[in-house]
């Protein structure tokens, strides 16, 4: 099927689809390109993979002069990697339309030169927020404010890394009547205040993520029980055997503690958090794209510019407070018709999250790594009650005394000793059980350090 003249775009446009073979447009781009061909603002929430970049460069082509020798559309993304990605897929229009120029202003391109490129206005630019507002604002090399349309790409993420200001500072010195497309994974409410400063009657698109009801993704549920979710991870990793293994942590604290935890027990990791440099985290993508590591710790924001195809498992230490990017983690695997598996690591805590996710269709499998076999445990929310002899003769005991004076509120008297009788020996087997995995940390501890002395 055809998708060509769908959109009434302009011929360059419509050649520059054909060579791109798309067969048919996304669900993102379907309902972005009309909009944004009629100069409306829209809030776009989608995932990675969903189509969008080309959702708003379309439209943008589209609507470009090139006899016109000024800025005409502005394209921000939060780091120089995902700048870097939207400038290359920006640049093939070039092999149709050599009069439009885009420029990539960004962190990675030496200030000298970046003027230089710039004596001449480009039609398009892609940038980062802290250099497109110093070239803009600062240094004056760049005319954004003839600019007509705005893309904020990844906007949560822009939020989370702090650049929302120099976005705002860019924005707030640009045409009154500005067109303005932002896109994001999740809206947090911090966002709001600006998406009510700066955009006109949005159209609001949320686009579902269906990866995680494709059949194709396992969602192993483990409890971790009376360990936290790194020394969880460390028991169950011998019982998979992954080609790329993404774990996802909630903190870059905890990202970093799990990294240094698997380094230590002879794991490959690359770890891509906050925490690192500039220098670091390009060193961490380089290594993910090569997959010289099997096993890549991630926190969601740091994760957003990496693309990697071969992802077999995801690990989710805990669920994130939005519950959209578990569904983005899950996301990352199953890719390409591929089959994945997304394991699930929780505690008491994240139960009413697992519940969420079950009311929206994720068919969790609830599983446990026990003496190097994986097994089955009871479906999520069943309570399972373990037979103890010694509580069963003690309820028996309580239901077969003889009461010969029946007073009032017996049974409700009867039904509370066996409800304490219960409470007694639950807590006994907690204990129990914390015994035996404090004895366990302890033979691991002796035999790390055995290890380091015979070194």
């Amino acid at each position: 099927m055809s998708i060509k003249n769908q959109y009434n775009l302009s011929p360059l446009v419509e050649e520059y689809i054909e060579k791109l073979n798309f067969k048919e447009y996304t669900e993102i781009q379907k309902k972005v390109i009309p909009l944004a061909l009629k100069n409306r603002d829209i809030i776009g929430i989608s995932a990675t993979g969903t189509g969008k970049t080309h959702a708003f460069l379309v439209p943008l082509f589209n609507m470009i002069d090139t006899s016109k020798q000024v800025v005409q559309a502005v394209v921000t993304a939060p780091t120089r990697e995902l700048a870097r990605q939207i400038y290359e897929r920006a640049v093939e229009y070039n092999k149709i339309d050599e009069k439009l120029r885009i420029r990539l202003v960004s962190g990675e391109i030496e200030r000298t030169k970046m003027v230089e490129q710039l004596k001449q206005q480009p039609h398009l630019v892609i940038g980062t927020p802290g250099r497109l507002k110093d070239a803009f604002l600062q240094s004056e090399v760049l005319r954004l404010d003839t600019a007509d349309c705005l893309v904020v790409d990844e906007a949560d993420m822009t939020l989370e890394f702090g650049f929302l200001d120099d976005v705002d500072n860019i924005a707030g010195n640009m045409k009154r009547d500005l067109q303005m497309m932002v896109f994001s994974a999740t809206i947090p409410q911090s966002l709001q205040p600006f998406l009510k400063k700066y955009l006109r009657n949005p159209v609001q698109i949320r686009i579902k993520h269906d990866e995680l009801m494709k059949p194709r993704i396992s969602h192993l549920l483990v409890p971790c029980k009376h360990l936290d979710y790194v020394d969880k991870l460390l028991q169950i990793l011998p019982g998979f055997d992954p080609f790329a293994c993404l774990i996802f942590a909630n903190s870059k604290q905890v990202a970093k503690l799990c990294a240094s935890r698997l380094r230590d027990n002879g794991y490959d990791v690359t770890e891509l958090h906050g925490d690192l440099t500039t220098r670091q985290r390009k060193n961490s993508l380089k290594e993910v794209t090569a997959l010289t590591a099997r096993y890549i710790v991630a926190t969601d924001i740091a994760a957003r510019g990496m693309d990697v195809a071969g992802i077999s498992h995801v690990v989710s230490l805990g669920f994130p407070t939005a519950l959209e990017y578990y569904i983005h983690r899950a996301g990352r695997t199953g890719r390409a018709g591929s089959t994945g598996i997304c394991y699930a690591l929780y505690s008491p805590k994240d139960e009413a999250s697992i519940g969420q996710l079950k009311n929206q269709g994720v068919e969790f499998v609830h599983s446990d790594y026990k003496n190097g076999q994986w097994v089955d445990l009871k479906p999520f929310g069943k309570k399972y009650v373990r037979k103890n002899d010694a509580m069963e003769k003690e309820i028996a005991k309580t239901l077969r005394r003889k009461n010969e004076k029946v007073k009032p509120g017996y049974k409700k008297k009867r039904n509370a000793e066996i409800e304490k009788i219960k409470r007694k020996q639950k807590r006994a087997m907690i204990q129990e059980s914390i015994k035996s995995q404090q004895k366990e940390k302890s033979k691991q501890k002796q035999k790390d350090l055995n290890a380091f002395v015979e070194e």
